[in-house]
């Protein structure tokens, strides 16, 4: 998503570097001291375009559904029962 601005190499040049086109790319493994945790703020923030996120707490997980009351589950996609229904054939 990046346009080449280069704010946040300007805020944060430990943890951003440009490319030769202007392009940002992250240094190191996105862990941020707390100490550097403003700078780094800011160049997320300062982003004109958005192109820097914030991860925190680990892997994300993403949620199961509740099955509803009654209603059948749905087939498992590995097994034989439901090959038409995929669109493949073995």
């Amino acid at each position: 998503m990046c346009d080449g601005f280069g704010i946040c190499a300007k805020h944060a040049p430990s943890y951003f570097s440009l490319d030769d086109w202007g392009y940002a790319t992250l240094v190191g493994t996105g862990e941020v001291p707390e100490a550097d945790q403003p700078a780094v703020m800011r160049a997320l923030l300062d982003c004109p375009v958005h192109a820097i996120i914030e991860m925190t707490g680990g892997p994300l997980a993403v949620p199961t559904p509740a099955p509803i009351h009654g209603e059948a589950p749905e087939p498992h996609p590995e097994t034989d029962a439901n090959e038409a229904e995929w669109g493949f054939v073995r």
